[in-house]
Formats: structure tokens, C-alpha cells, sequence
């Protein structure tokens, strides 16, 4: 396992220092930049050219609400703009401000991304997942590469996906140490199931090579 890779959005602020994170051994970060059929996080675009210029991968996530899932996705799409070696998420997890996406608006979400893009997003969960599906192995979600949330010491995966290819295993208080990464401080912190060239050769391949016929 790889601990390279964080994930951030407005809540960790506006001044990270992205070459520190690199020095510390962060490869990939992963920026929120959109929430619903509307909502931009305020610091995409900066943290985006940042991330960037530091020489680090980046990704995109998008929390999904109970809006329709396709206009979601497009909405996604028009703000990454250029999706390109851009690791693309959608972050599925109960809202507390509003409707839950439900399961038929993820699929749809995932499926439109598909379609535009050539390539499955990852898909971000962990007991909303658990609870929604049980033991039941969903078609469509499988296609997606897997990013556990789970703050404990061993990672458990629903039926639905036999293995992790990440695992956000602290939120930087819950979970086990290290929380925090210089330069940015306390934040999500995240496994990668592999080597180093395993990492950049998924993320800016778009993961299509994962892909579940």
C-alpha cells in the first residue's frame, strides 16, 4: 500500500502549500469541485493550478445529491472542463443538507460520465454504500474503481467490488495515524493499492484498463 495520496475542499482552507505536500511524499490530491446540479467549491480553480504546478496528480470529486444524477454529471463535466489525465469521483455518502442521492441517480451519474468521457470516475463510500446495497453485487457500480472511506485498521469492501484501489482510512481526527501532511496540515488522507508506477500509470490512464466488462 502507498500513502500518497489526500483529498481536500474549502473546509481545509485557501493557503496549502502543495511543493511541501510533495516533498512529504503526497503523489495525487483529489479536489472537490462540485455538489449537486449547481454548487462549485470556491477553491477548485486555485487548488487545481496549484496542485499542478507542484508537478502533482490531481483528481476531481463531486458530491452527489438526490437532484436528477445525469444533470449532476454534466454539470461535473462543464466545471472540470478538461478532464484529461484528471482522476474524476463521485462522492457518495449521506447529505446532511439536503436530499441523499439515491442508488438509480449514481448509476446514472457514473453511466453519463462514462459516456462522455471513455472512462469509468471512481466512486467514493463506505457505510452509505454498505447500507444501500447489502450483499447485493450492483452491474453498473462495478465498473468503478473502488475508494473505501473507512476509519479503522483493516478495510472491509462491500460484495459489490472484491478489492480497494483506494482507502481514505483517517478524515485527520478519526483513524489511524499519520493525519496530517506538511503543508497542509490535518486532512483526508488516503491509500493507494499498489506501487508508485502503478498509481500514475491508473490516474492518468483514466483507469480505463479497470474498467468491468
Amino acid at each position: 500500500m502507498l500513502n500518497a495520496v489526500i483529498d481536500i475542499s474549502h473546509h481545509n482552507g485557501g493557503r496549502l502549500d502543495f511543493e511541501k505536500a510533495r516533498k512529504a511524499g503526497v503523489i495525487g490530491v483529489i479536489q472537490k469541485a462540485t455538489q449537486g446540479e449547481g454548487y462549485v467549491d470556491r477553491t477548485f480553480e486555485t487548488n487545481r493550478a496549484r496542485v499542478k504546478s507542484a508537478g502533482l496528480l490531481f483528481g476531481a470529486y463531486h458530491f452527489g445529491t438526490g437532484a436528477n444524477g445525469i444533470s449532476q454529471a454534466q454539470h461535473f463535466l462543464d466545471v472540470i472542463s478538461d478532464a484529461n489525465e484528471t482522476l474524476l469521483v463521485l462522492d457518495y455518502e449521506d447529505n446532511p443538507t439536503g436530499s441523499s442521492m439515491p442508488l438509480e441517480e449514481a448509476r446514472a451519474f457514473v453511466t453519463h460520465l462514462q459516456r462522455s468521457t471513455g472512462a469509468w470516475p471512481a466512486f467514493y463510500s463506505g457505510h452509505t454504500i454498505k447500507r444501500a446495497l447489502g450483499t447485493t453485487v450492483d452491474p453498473i457500480l462495478r465498473n468503478c474503481p473502488f475508494w473505501l472511506a473507512q476509519y479503522g485498521p483493516t478495510p472491509v469492501c462491500p460484495p459489490t467490488w472484491p478489492n480497494w484501489t483506494l482507502w481514505q482510512y483517517t478524515d485527520g481526527g478519526v483513524g489511524p495515524q499519520p493525519h496530517d501532511v506538511a503543508g497542509i496540515g490535518v486532512c483526508d488522507r488516503n491509500f493507494f493499492n499498489g506501487s508508485e508506477v502503478e498509481l500514475r500509470h491508473w490516474w492518468t490512464n483514466n483507469h480505463v484498463e479497470r474498467k468491468v466488462a
